[in-house]
């Protein structure tokens, strides 16, 4: 298995770039399709918004993103892709969610960036992870990263997610230096780890060729996810791996507590699936 074709969601923010420069990293290594997808989003506003414009609204939006996405559209052309990488401008309207998952469902790997806190906007990671099917990059809002995939953690708890989002990240696995594959408070049984928790799955990365160390930790004082970010930063790890959790939603998303901690809290680039 490799990643053949990389879709990244691109938009008028500084942090685009930063999404762009670690697909195209991933497109270099694997020679592959690099698209850059910029949304002109139609979600519905609310009524005490629309109300304001009257019916300018539809015009000032349309024009408001024509410009946007020319400014998009400039970064995009205005970078250097690597030797090997084909590169794909895609501009379109829809709902923000709906229409990447759409395009992403044509890729190997979507690349995205991570919600910020304060941010008012929909979470983009929220909706894809469980909806596009395919294995989802999310960048954080805040830092640079020089390297990706060189130190790797994989959180494992044996259920059918991590298995997933272990298939899905074995191009990145295969490559990477050292990938620790660490189960936190695991449990036993059929449904649960083997008599050494993470002994069988890192047994067959290495089948794969993958150099995977396996550990497990108990812990009552902190949660998954703060046990996973304390982790990370005593590995001085690159990516994260992990199965995205969740429920089925009625009005909105709602997402299992280690997958939301690291959505909300992630240091490093984290590579979901579901």
């Amino acid at each position: 298995m490799t990643y053949k074709d990389i879709l990244v969601q691109v938009d008028d923010h500084p942090r685009a770039r930063v999404r762009l420069e670690l697909a195209a990293g991933l497109a270099a290594r694997f020679q592959a399709h690099l698209i850059a997808l910029n949304v002109r989003d139609q979600t519905l506003l609310p009524s005490h918004v629309t109300a304001q414009f009257g019916g300018d609204l539809d015009q000032f939006r349309a024009a408001g993103d024509a410009e946007a996405a020319s400014r998009v559209m400039a970064m995009v052309e205005s970078f250097d892709v690597p030797p090997g990488v084909t590169r794909e401008w895609r501009d379109v309207t829809g709902p923000l969610s709906e229409t990447v998952a759409l395009h992403a469902r044509y890729a190997d790997l979507a690349v995205i960036g991570q919600a910020q806190a304060e941010s008012s906007s929909p979470r983009l990671a929220d909706e894809l992870i469980m909806s596009v099917g395919r294995p989802v990059l999310v960048v954080p809002f805040a830092g640079r990263f020089p390297t990706l995939g060189r130190r790797v953690m994989v959180a494992w708890n044996g259920g059918r997610e991590a298995t997933r989002a272990i298939h899905d990240a074995m191009p990145l696995l295969v490559g990477a230096e050292t990938v620790h594959v660490i189960a936190i408070n695991p449990g036993h049984g059929m449904a649960g780890h083997g008599d050494v928790p993470g002994a069988d799955i890192c047994l067959h990365l290495s089948r794969h060729g993958v150099n995977a160390v396996c550990e497990h930790v108990a812990s009552d004082d902190l949660n998954v996810g703060e046990m996973l970010l304390s982790r990370l930063a005593d590995e001085d790890v690159d990516l994260m791996v992990m199965g995205g959790y969740g429920r089925s939603r009625l009005r909105e998303m709602v997402l299992g507590g280690a997958t939301r901690h690291m959505l909300d809290s992630m240091t490093v680039p984290v590579l979901f699936s579901h």
